[in-house]
């Protein structure tokens, strides 16, 4: 995963004509549908799996077992999310700033080629237009989404097969967005189309796995455990294919197994998983220049990376009267072996869930902290003072009508960047499914 870049505190205002087409939109949609908006017949997995694949991130929720080829061999999904966002405390500009993602999932089934069914071709172009208040305040992305594929208006495609057998297991080979795995985070969710938008809970970085891989992908679900094993690319396939110069820099994998655990009764998902890479060199694709080392600084020069992680997924409160909904709580612990990998310790905890009132909505609070790798910081010293960063995320999210939902966020960052003061940033995320 990835970190952004410290952005100018000037910005370019916000068009006039972008801010009015977006408010006219979510007028119209809150006026004409209020009736949906009580709509509780959507599946418990309707608004938190819009990937490709019904492939779990990791530490996700065990896959349930193989449903019959269908008669309809394609399936075509779209994901469109409109932002507004502005800093409203701090050293940034208020400037209100408005962008835009749309995701196109498609997956081919084998038949169509003339072949197997257990065979399932997918395609993902993705493209990311507007401005976000990215880098204003803290260097996480506070908008996941607005953050990948690329700086300003940004296109990229993911291609990539998966083979899965009668046991449940499945093997992915290709390029793959790693946020359409994370939506399938349990209690937590991920993406940034749904939940938290940023980064440190929607797609929380190691600084080893890209937002973007090409490898190959494999999961093992069996009575006790769920085991993955990832080998891939570790530089970053984002807006390439590849295929360039594959490993160029040397290969990287990812292990976890994921026990699940009944709690009073409750479901919980209790994760170990460990990352690492043969690169020698800092994930520079990953970092603004200002946080790129000179050559000779003595960073970056031993061979090899190595994480772990310990996740939890915990519900605490289970509603009979409306399966799969509820709330719990969920967190993350991650320590790294430092240089070359740039974040060496990290964590985070917060709780989410659905309202009984209102199961089809959604809220979250979440705290966490992240911090540069101790070496890192003493050779930039002379560039930039930095320390951890730290902050907090509160959303609700509101379903307008069944394909509809509006998110209101705030988030309150305590840069890495010494310099800059604690900031907030307030924003509205409406996101339509086709």
């Amino acid at each position: 995963m990835t970190i952004t870049a410290i952005s100018s505190r000037a910005s370019r205002r916000l068009p006039l004509l972008r801010t009015i087409s977006f408010v006219a939109a979510l007028f119209s949609l809150t006026v004409a549908m209020p009736a949906a908006a009580q709509d509780q017949s959507a599946p418990p997995d309707a608004i938190s799996s819009p990937g490709p694949q019904q492939t779990p991130a990791p530490a996700a929720l065990p896959p349930q077992p193989a449903k019959p080829a269908t008669a309809r061999p394609d399936a075509v999904r779209v994901v469109w999310s409109q932002f507004l966002d502005i800093p409203v405390s701090g050293d940034a500009d208020s400037t209100l700033r408005h962008g835009g993602k749309v995701d196109v999932y498609i997956d081919i089934a084998g038949s169509t080629f003339g072949i197997d069914d257990s065979i399932t071709f997918h395609l993902h172009p993705e493209f990311k237009y507007g401005e976000s208040a990215n880098g204003t305040i803290g260097l996480i992305p506070s908008n996941t989404q607005l953050f990948y594929p690329g700086e300003g208006d940004a296109f990229d495609l993911n291609v990539n097969v998966t083979k899965k057998w009668k046991s449940g297991a499945t093997l992915t080979v290709g390029k793959v967005n790693v946020l359409d795995l994370a939506a399938f985070l349990p209690v937590v969710g991920g993406g940034g189309h749904e939940g938290f938008q940023n980064l440190s809970m929607a797609l929380p970085p190691t600084a080893i796995v890209p937002g973007s891989i090409t490898g190959a992908l494999l999961q093992v679900p069996t009575k006790k455990a769920l085991y993955r094993l990832w080998v891939f690319d570790p530089v970053s396939s984002s807006r390439r294919s590849g295929l360039e110069d594959p490993f160029s820099q040397g290969v990287a994998f990812l292990s976890s197994v994921t026990l699940p655990v009944k709690i009073g009764g409750k479901r919980g998902y209790y994760a170990l998983k460990l990352a690492g890479s043969t690169r020698r060199s800092i994930a520079d694709d990953a970092l603004p220049p200002v946080l790129i080392p000179a050559p000779g600084s003595g960073f970056a020069e031993r061979r090899g990376e190595f994480s772990a992680v310990l996740a939890m997924y915990q519900n605490l409160v289970e509603y009979a009267e409306h399966p799969g909904k509820g709330w719990g709580v969920f967190g993350q612990v991650y320590l790294s072996r430092g240089d070359p990998t740039f974040l060496d310790r990290s964590a985070f905890i917060g709780v989410a869930g659905n309202p009984r009132a209102r199961p089809d909505d959604r809220f979250g609070i979440a705290w966490f902290r992240y911090s540069l790798t101790d070496r890192l910081v003493r050779v930039l010293a002379n560039r930039v003072a930095l320390e951890d960063e730290e902050g907090l995320e509160a959303f609700y999210t509101v379903q307008v009508a069944q394909p509809v939902r509006l998110t209101a966020s705030v988030q309150v960052i305590d840069s890495a960047v010494a310099v800059r003061n604690t900031g907030v940033i307030a924003g509205l995320r409406l996101t339509t499914r086709f």
